[in-house]
């Protein structure tokens, strides 16, 4: 268990903007960032940072909270495992008090094949470097390909010894699952129940998680041997999953960012040499079709993708129909072909960075414009296969969802196609149509009345109506952002806002489950003589708190330093008249519960109908009556003022 005072430190430590930044790309808007959620798929921005409050909030999705709320949320850590990762990031020690063996041993599972995942890429490192037989046949292959120390340490290339029991035996001699090997696909059992390696006798490619923890591997025999598998990968595990991973990516993610491009490559080598001479900004999908997943992945980060082909041209034509999937998430695509027997690998280890470089700038084509070549050039003159070309590269226009853009597209493919350009925005009007219908239908497929819910799913308690959550949630903005002011209007004094919001509303049920729990804790805190600020609700263990509290304290709009000056409105100010401010929100609240009171009093009275219980349930009726003027006239006449 972490220490109060490393957790101090590390709270201490964090800027939430520059934390966030390393998964999402952020742009300063006034005092806060913004950008695309990371948890939803969207093309406007709803997602924003606020350094000044230390919290995120995804308009979006609804979730909201700390740099250790986003962690956990986002990377699916586990609350020790985002403090470990942020101590980390900022060089803090982290303290600890003594773990037993028992505990050790209750450790979640994901973390567990995490564990495992670690010492299985220290073990084929240290046999890379430390062993004869990594020296003479993993290392030699690797200086062979062109890697340096530094690029082998940094991606902590590794050899698995050529032997059946190796990895296995040792990890299971110190004490490693057997149960978690399997799992990782590091070991394979045999029918018998005995394990064996998977690996043995390949060079291996750490895969490392978006935060840098090694999660998968890919293995390279150096065997001639056509019976032998080229490549084996780790098997989807939970915390694997291939469609979701790119290779590099955790390297590249600052330099796709600072250069606003990302390099595609296919498989580990490219990745390695091409980072090597000093282009970071690439990644590889290790040889797996291109996923919707992976391109939103690279999404978070720049708009912009140039893919890097070998020479192999059925292995480009084969690919251009999924590349479509780029387009219909609203990036670019750029296509760079190599020379004839040339990868990214070889290239640019033949002609160094600057001529690389050279070459993709001068080759990079827009992969509409290139598509349209490919094919045309494979149609020839035969009218039937130029219809369908012209079929398709409209097709791959209409996935793109800025209009403007497929304007371009459209003109541009007019003249390398020889068709009018009105002739292609018909076609493409008729794709764009026939694809909204089809989304109706299916919208309208899915869609199931509410009225058909079976008798056992329908809500069994009253749901709180939306003006009376509101009021209650608007108690709870108030608490946050002035609870620890001190009060300085006329009749009370030497008492905070927080001590006499709760003491006033001690006789209200709130019914609000959040703003509920919320109230309770507060007032359970003033008991124990704090009074507690809106970081205690934001790192609050609680997570129906914590989303209260960015909910409220968060905002998808601020308004320009400049308003007034261009305008000359004026926006009424909150704190202006604090009195009117608090009090106001209070006696709503008191009014629509009292409200509330006497809806059921004049429902038990007609239930009653002139029997005995009939005068005392009317001279309560009469009574919360004038309690309901008594807070209106209060109303109108101090707070309106």
């Amino acid at each position: 268990m972490i220490t109060k005072p490393t957790i101090d430190r590390i709270m201490e430590a964090i800027d939430i903007a520059e934390v966030i930044g390393e998964f999402v790309q952020l742009k300063k808007r006034g005092a806060n960032y913004v950008g695309l959620s990371p948890f939803s798929n969207e093309r406007t921005p709803s997602f924003t940072v606020s350094p000044a409050k230390g919290i995120f909030k995804d308009f979006s999705s609804g979730k909201g909270g700390s740099a250790v709320t986003f962690l956990m949320e986002h990377e699916k850590f586990t609350y020790p495992e985002a403090l470990k990762w942020l101590a980390k990031k900022y060089g803090i020690e982290v303290e600890e008090t003594q773990e037993s063996a028992e505990n050790r041993e209750e450790e979640n599972h994901r973390e567990s094949l995490m564990i495992v995942s670690a010492y299985a890429a220290k073990f084929f490192h240290e046999s890379l470097l430390e062993t004869e037989e990594g020296h003479n046949i993993g290392l030699s292959y690797f200086k062979e390909r062109g890697f340096s120390n530094e690029t082998i340490r940094k991606f902590e290339l590794g050899y698995s010894p050529d032997q059946w029991e190796a990895f296995t035996g040792k990890a299971l001699k110190e004490g490693y699952q057997a149960q978690f090997l399997e799992e990782t696909g590091l070991s394979v059992k045999r029918d018998n129940g005995t394990m064996y390696d998977r690996y043995r006798g390949r060079v291996m490619f750490p895969i490392h998680s978006f935060t840098g923890r090694v999660i998968a591997f890919g293995g390279r025999t150096l065997k001639s041997d056509k019976s032998v598998p080229k490549y084996v990968n780790s098997p989807e595990s939970d915390i694997y999953h291939k469609s979701n991973i790119l290779y590099g990516l955790y390297f590249a993610k600052k330099a796709i960012r600072d250069e606003d491009n990302c390099y595609l490559v296919e498989g580990y080598a490219d990745v390695l040499s091409v980072h090597q001479a000093g282009i970071e900004n690439v990644v590889a999908s290790s040889g797996t079709s291109l996923t919707v997943e992976q391109i939103r992945l690279i999404g978070r980060f720049t708009k912009n993708i140039t893919i890097l082909y070998d020479g192999d041209a059925a292995g480009i034509k084969a690919s251009l129909r999924g590349l479509d999937m780029i387009l219909e998430e609203g990036l670019n695509v750029k296509v760079v072909l190599f020379p004839d027997g040339h990868d990214p690998d070889s290239y640019v280890r033949l002609v160094g960075t600057n001529a690389f470089k050279n070459y993709v700038a001068q080759n990079r084509k827009d992969f509409i414009l290139y598509k349209t070549g490919i094919l045309l050039k494979e149609s020839g003159s035969d009218p039937i296969k130029r219809a369908e070309v012209i079929r398709e590269v409209v097709e791959s226009i209409a996935k793109i969802p800025d209009s403007i853009k497929a304007s371009v597209f459209i003109k541009e493919c007019s003249h390398l196609l020889e068709i009018d350009e009105r002739a292609l925005l018909s076609e493409l009007n008729k794709m764009r149509l026939n694809k909204a219908r089809k989304d109706a239908q299916q919208a309208t497929r899915t869609i199931e009345p509410a009225d058909y819910l079976p008798p056992e799913e329908l809500p069994v308690e009253r749901p709180v109506k939306k003006d009376e959550s509101s009021q209650e949630r608007e108690i709870v903005r108030l608490l946050l952002l002035y609870g620890n002011r001190m009060i300085d209007w006329d009749g009370i004094a030497n008492t905070y806002i927080g001590p006499f919001m709760t003491a006033e509303l001690s006789d209200v049920e709130f019914e609000y489950p959040a703003a509920k729990k919320f109230v309770d804790v507060y007032s359970r805190e003033l008991e124990n003589g704090v009074l507690p600020d809106e970081q205690f609700f934001i790192h609050y263990p609680d997570k129906d708190i914590v989303d209260i509290t960015v909910t409220l304290l968060a905002t998808k709009y601020t308004l320009s330093e400049n308003w007034y000056e261009m305008h000359r409105i004026l926006v009424p100010d909150e704190q202006a008249n604090m009195k009117a401010t608090i009090l106001g929100a209070i006696f709503h609240l008191k009014k629509h519960k009292v409200g509330k009171i006497l809806d059921g009093l004049r429902t038990e009275i007609q239930k009653a109908d002139g029997g005995p219980d009939s005068d005392a349930l009317l001279a309560q009726y009469l009574q919360m009556k004038k309690v309901e003027r008594t807070i209106s006239d209060y109303l109108g006449s101090v707070i309106i003022k």
